[in-house]
């Protein structure tokens, strides 16, 4: 990796599983580097696979297969702003229906415990626009979803 600052990612046994289905969901993502550990270690032994770099949506991150001791939650999340419809139910449907789980407006988590944030443009642009009343439906109408969808959101912005 040539980037100065890179997400590091703790999975227990299975960063390249999950670095090679970012690679093949996302756009903009692949596994460039597989490395394996030169001796034994806590939770692993020598040659198992220790970390791999990928990137996802052009992000830098390294899986380190550190074990099981640390969880995924919330307090991290990726957001992917997507186009339209089509795009937001692909990857959602992606990561859900890979051994993932929905969540409240827009979140869900994949398989390994990471949480996304799956976020239509068209969310974001009703919530933050100059129109507060138009963005408190927008908003009312997000609290009542999992995934988000596009044309309840642009009725409620429209009132």
């Amino acid at each position: 990796m040539t980037s100065k600052n890179t997400i590091c990612l703790w999975y227990d046994r299975t960063a390249l599983e999950a670095a090679q289905f970012y690679a093949q969901t996302f756009p903009d993502s692949a596994v460039q580097a597989v490395h394996r550990a030169p001796g034994d270690y806590p939770a692993g032994k020598e040659g198992d696979v220790l970390t791999v770099e990928f990137t996802v949506l052009g992000m830098p991150c390294i899986g380190l297969n550190g074990g099981p001791a640390i969880k995924h939650n919330e307090a991290f999340s990726f957001q992917v702003a997507t186009d339209d419809q089509a795009e937001t139910d692909r990857l959602w449907n992606a990561i859900v229906g890979n051994g993932g789980a929905e969540s409240a407006c827009g979140w869900c988590k994949d398989k390994w415990g990471l949480s996304w944030q799956i976020t239509p443009r068209a969310l974001t642009d009703a919530v933050m626009g100059p129109d507060r009343a138009a963005a408190r439906r927008a908003f009312d109408a997000m609290m009542q979803m999992r995934k988000i969808d596009i044309a309840t959101i642009e009725a409620a912005r429209r009132g």
